[in-house]
């Protein structure tokens, strides 16, 4: 459902567009929050016309066609960005890598926090770059915003990550938490 809000969200903002223009501008706008290429965009634009939200303006050269919201499209994305409440469930290869970090070494488990910091360093300055100095964009500021802030807060939790790992390790260096199974509790014996 997300790719279609989307979709509607790119064409009441920026007007009539082909399915090219469409793919071009959420590859330099919303990419940054919501990943989809072109082999996604062009059956959703499809089902969309089908569904009435969006229509074809005009047909082109080879086939191009230009799309526009619908009425109905409007309403669809409004009602979304106004009763819709986005699903938070977590679903993270970072988050289950630092639930499974344990199973490391003490040096194994700060070099894959220091990959993960430096990632998160690199998204902070790439999303930085971003920031108009003129002044803010009307569309995309606030995603902007939570992505920076994100990005911070990922670059300190890897930063005190790395210092408790370090910190914590056994003073002989080997945690030995790769090699051996987890203990299970011992059940009492039956009376």
């Amino acid at each position: 459902m997300s790719l279609r809000i989307a979709l509607l969200g790119l064409l009441s903002i920026s007007g009539p567009a082909s399915g090219y223009d469409l793919t071009k501008r959420f590859e330099t706008s919303l990419a940054h929050v919501w990943q989809a290429g072109h082999s996604q965009i062009y059956p959703e634009l499809a089902k969309m016309a089908a569904d009435e939200l969006i229509t074809v303006e005009a047909e082109g050269a080879r086939g191009r066609k230009i799309y526009t919201i619908t009425s109905d499209g409007r309403s669809e994305l409004h009602r979304w960005l106004t009763e819709y409440t986005p699903t938070a469930a977590p679903r993270s290869e970072i988050a289950l890598q630092t639930f499974l970090t344990p199973l490391l070494d003490t040096e194994e488990a700060v070099a894959l926090v220091e990959r993960m910091k430096a990632d998160f360093e690199a998204r902070l300055q790439e999303l930085l770059a971003l920031k108009h100095p003129e002044g803010k964009p009307r569309y995309g500021r606030y995603a902007l915003d939570l992505g920076i802030r994100q990005a911070r807060m990922a670059v300190e939790w890897a930063t005190d990550t790395i210092a408790d790992l370090k910190e914590s390790a056994p003073p002989n260096g080997d945690a030995g938490h790769a090699t051996r199974a987890p203990e299970s509790p011992e059940s009492p014996e039956p009376s």
